[in-house]
């Protein structure tokens, strides 16, 4: 086990290299807040190394410090042994230092070539030589084992191979250490497959990789060494070779994490469910979902599971209203209906919460408070404000319930970490009192800690009456909620059934099991 504090400086075992980057006691406040306490972290060459931590743990803070968005209040950082300031990302990027993160920062309307050179296009008698431009950009994407156009326009491409084209352009200004900033979270497994081919290239040329993922067999996959953070502090460096599954979660959250094989509450049986609250027969859009039925009880948490583009999220949207059906109905409660749109849903005591929580739930201009309650004020229109009383007590009252942090209630909703944006849209919507809430990956791209403690709400809230559907890639976090499984593939459901003691492998193998016998029926 190698561990690091504050100014020490070890090499990797069985060698004697300099890091090409050492951070050595950093530490940033904003205002009373301790972002960082003296952290201390190492970048060699031709290494991966995962930056871990649970959400608000300061990966995203010590990224910015070292790119030169936020000074550093106290600390040095070393490039190559000698001591650098970066007071603006322009300084970083000339120290070597490339940034991709996980929202794509390129112009859609532009072409791939021109996403890679910008501002650096090469210019003939003035103007920008396009043909040049071309050929130097195939060249970089050559090398990395790409086949994309460089001609193309950027954003007829899908995000992974976007992503793909953000990272060539930072190998293209001759990058030392290249940041990944959760560059795996919106890809499927053949686009991440493709990705780590690429970063395993950079690394055998030499290049400095910082990998930020919450997803742990990636990392186990991928990484040679990983610096843990908690609360703004360091908690060590590890080979990743040398560290558990359990230990590496074990110092993520400073605590043994509980079993979560399935949360402790018994399947709703028969004669427990009553009428459902919500039936969906025949529910379907053109190109989108093929007709489909749905019942949702009180108390019963419906997990929803498949693959990517199955129609998990198209059956969300249709259930909500946010996107119109083409056939088929709704009846909340026996009340037959058409939902028109979310404030349709939302008087029927219906609840949202969107896979994308950037561009359908976030407004990160508002404090925490504002976001909170922006479903309610919008439920009782906005000529009728709630009253201060009122939205004190509200935001308080669920900023204890689901842990958020900061506890501060003015503080922008951009400032906070990805894991307790997520808790505030879902306390946005528990302040409506719905009596169905769609989540819709609810835990993607958080942490371990803010992802169990999402999950046991959800199991809380079933247990008082509330009928949930939970959607979510992972599928060992859809059986360990639900009492009940949907399965779907391509845009239309093949299975549903009790869960009762329902694995992975039975998942896959029933998904696996529809796609035969398709097959064998077309031939």
């Amino acid at each position: 086990m190698t561990q690091l504090t504050r100014s020490e400086s070890v090499a990797p075992p069985g060698t004697d290299r300099q890091p090409v980057i050492e951070m050595r006691d950093i530490s940033i406040t904003f205002g009373a807040v301790t972002a960082l306490d003296q952290v201390s972290v190492r970048l060699f060459p031709g290494e991966v190394h995962a930056l871990m931590g649970e959400n608000g743990a300061g990966k995203s803070t010590l990224i910015k410090a070292l790119t030169g968005v936020y000074s550093v209040d106290a600390g040095t950082v070393l490039v190559d042994g000698e001591q650098h300031e970066f007071h603006s990302p322009a300084a970083s990027q000339a120290a070597g230092i490339s940034t991709v993160y996980q929202e794509v920062n390129l112009v859609p309307n532009l072409t791939v070539a021109e996403n890679m050179m910008l501002g650096r296009e090469p210019r003939r008698f003035g103007a920008i030589n396009v043909r040049a431009m071309n050929r130097s950009a195939r060249r970089t994407l050559l090398e990395l084992g790409l086949d994309i156009d460089p001609g193309s326009v950027l954003e007829e491409h899908p995000i992974a191979v976007q992503q793909l084209v953000a990272i060539a352009r930072a190998v293209d200004v001759q990058a030392k250490v290249l940041i990944l900033d959760e560059p795996t979270s919106s890809l499927d497994a053949d686009e991440v497959e493709k990705l780590f081919t690429v970063m395993r290239h950079l690394r055998d040329e030499g290049v400095a990789i910082v990998f930020v993922s919450h997803f742990l067999d990636q990392v186990y996959e991928i990484a040679d060494r990983m610096t843990i953070l908690r609360n703004g502090r360091m908690v060590e460096e590890r080979m990743v070779a040398e560290t558990s599954r359990l230990e590496l979660v074990r110092l993520m959250i400073g605590r043994e994490l509980e079993t979560l094989d399935r949360l402790d509450r018994a399947p709703r049986t028969e004669a427990e469910t009553g009428a459902p609250v919500l039936t969906a027969v025949g529910l379907g859009r053109k190109n989108t979902l093929q007709a489909t039925d749905l019942e949702l009880f009180e108390g019963e948490v419906v997990g929803v599971a498949g693959l990517l583009g199955s129609g998990r999220t198209e059956l969300a949207r249709l259930l909500f209203g946010a996107d119109h059906a083409d056939t088929g109905e709704v009846a909340v409660r026996s009340e037959k209906r058409r939902l028109r749109s979310p404030r349709h849903a939302i008087d029927r005591k219906i609840a949202f919460s969107s896979e994308n929580r950037k561009s359908e739930g976030v407004v990160g201009d508002l404090t925490v408070a504002d976001n909170m309650l922006l479903a309610l004020q919008a439920s009782r229109g906005w000529l009728r404000p709630l009253p201060q009383a009122t939205r004190t007590r509200l935001v308080q009252e669920y900023m204890a319930a689901l842990d958020i942090r900061p506890a501060d209630p003015t503080a922008l909703m951009r400032n906070l970490s990805g894991g307790n944006q997520q808790k505030v849209l879902l306390a946005r919507w528990l302040i409506t009192q719905p009596e169905i809430l769609i989540l819709d990956e609810p835990t993607r791209g958080i942490d371990i800690g803010a992802k169990a403690q999402i999950q046991a709400k959800v199991a809380e809230l079933a247990e008082k009456g509330m009928a949930v559907v939970f959607i979510s890639a992972e599928l060992e976090e859809v059986l360990r909620l639900s009492d009940r499984l949907v399965v779907m593939r391509d845009r239309r459901k093949i299975d549903e059934r009790p869960n009762d003691d329902v694995s992975v492998r039975d998942v896959l193998e029933i998904i696996a099991g529809e796609a035969r016998a398709e097959g064998e029926t077309d031939a």
